[in-house]
């Protein structure tokens, strides 16, 4: 069920939804080949302008809650705890709806099938790095919406740019995990953690004079929510086909799966979870002619990330390694983004030939080693160590979570 619209004054779109009709067609074309949509379904894409103007009702109840003057109020310790531990007889009633929202299991839920999506998307390697960090996020930053309220929270210095890119890398990892999903899971906890805090940004904000949504929508949607999910599960699937990664069906399917589980716990409505790469490269293709143009946000953010990539090496005393990663980058954003998005976030067009020994190698590694079991282990260790090194980089001795909730 979709939640009512928040606020009776707002209009039924954001200014910004189509915003740009030609450009994002363009853009959103490959999409249509790959969903085969023949022609666009103008319902659907109302639709997704009107969810910009909806929210997370479970998440926001509990955000009304955590309020300093709300009563019975949830504190951020017994969020924690109910999250970990489950809710209370006691517990205030938004903190019992938010939990059992997270604790009710989907009837098309396979936790067989979760684990093997697990391993598949561990399997991914440092492509699967490369593509969610250059058309995942950066590739996101091209439209107004999503960026301008990252500026707003105060992700445009470097430092703050690369500790969000750890805190994200870190929720993957966790999700990844064995037995990440389950109840005790790491990445049950995180993924609820994750939902919280996009309740509480979306409270705060939604309520701030300086956000206005009759322009951008509400700053954490329902639509935008469910783009984002996306980017992990059916993006990354096709990136990392682009650089040249074998991924067999039956892996690209246990991968979706697992993504749809984890859109699950983090409220993405439920008609907009999918379960093939098909249709959901059909949505994106709707969800892209839904958006609007460029913002300086997107421009800022994409700077601040690749300098502070360039830097979060350079820092660690490998300033070979710094220029190498950022020269990497770029390559990836001219593959992806093409020339025309690399000058909409500001960047230098390169000519991207860091590729072609990666996609050497990503051929011999997923194609040769990745057909025995032994090797498609190795494959996953290998994965995890890269994981541990970058956040490690990334993050030094925080903690592997998520932000602190801001309240």
């Amino acid at each position: 069920m979709v939640a009512e619209t928040a606020t009776t004054a707002l209009p039924e779109f954001p200014a910004r939804f189509r915003g740009a009709p030609r450009r994002n067609a363009a853009i959103a074309r490959p999409l249509a080949l790959l969903g085969r949509v023949r022609r666009p379904d103008e319902g659907l894409v109302d639709e997704i302008g009107r969810r910009m103007l909806r929210r997370d009702e479970v998440g926001a109840e509990l955000a009304a809650a955590m309020r300093r003057d709300a009563s019975p109020r949830v504190t951020a310790t017994t969020l924690h705890r109910a999250i970990a531990e489950g809710a209370r007889d006691d517990d205030p009633p938004a903190l019992r709806r938010f939990v059992a929202a997270l604790e009710r299991e989907p009837a098309w839920l396979d936790r067989d099938l979760l684990e093997r999506g697990a391993r598949a998307y561990r399997r991914m390697g440092r492509s699967r790095d490369d593509v969610l960090l250059a058309l995942s996020l950066i590739g996101g930053y091209r439209y107004a919406g999503p960026a301008d309220l990252l500026v707003a929270t105060g992700g445009l210095t470097g430092t703050t740019a690369m500790r969000r890119l750890g805190e994200t890398t870190a929720w993957g990892h966790a999700v990844a995990r064995p037995g990440g999903l389950a109840r005790d899971g790491g990445g049950f906890r995180t993924t609820a953690h994750v939902r919280a805090m996009h309740a509480l940004v979306n409270d705060r904000f939604e309520r701030h004079p300086d956000w206005d949504s009759a322009v951008l929508g509400l700053p954490v949607n329902r639509s935008d929510l469910a783009g984002t999910l996306a980017l992990f599960s059916a993006t990354a699937i096709l990136g990392v086909r682009v650089l040249g990664r074998r991924v067999p069906r039956a892996d690209a399917r246990a991968v979706m799966h697992l993504w749809r589980y984890v859109g699950f716990l983090m409220g993405v409505d439920e008609d907009w979870l999918f379960a093939d790469e098909r249709a959901q490269h059909a949505f994106d293709h709707h969800l892209l002619l839904a958006q609007g143009g460029p913002t300086p946000a997107g421009a800022a953010l994409t700077t601040a990330l690749v300098e502070g990539t360039r830097r979060s090496h350079a820092e660690r005393g490998h300033p070979s390694r710094g220029w190498w990663a950022r020269r990497r980058l770029l390559s990836h954003l001219r593959l992806f983004l093409g020339a025309a998005g690399c000058r909409d976030l500001g960047q230098p067009v390169v000519v991207p030939w860091t590729v072609v020994p990666e996609l050497a190698r990503n051929v011999v590694e997923s194609w040769l080693i990745g057909a025995t079991g032994p090797g498609r282990r190795w494959l996953e260790r290998r994965s995890d160590a890269g994981v541990e090194a970058d956040l490690e980089r990334l993050l030094g001795d925080r903690p592997r979570r998520p932000a602190d909730l801001p309240v």
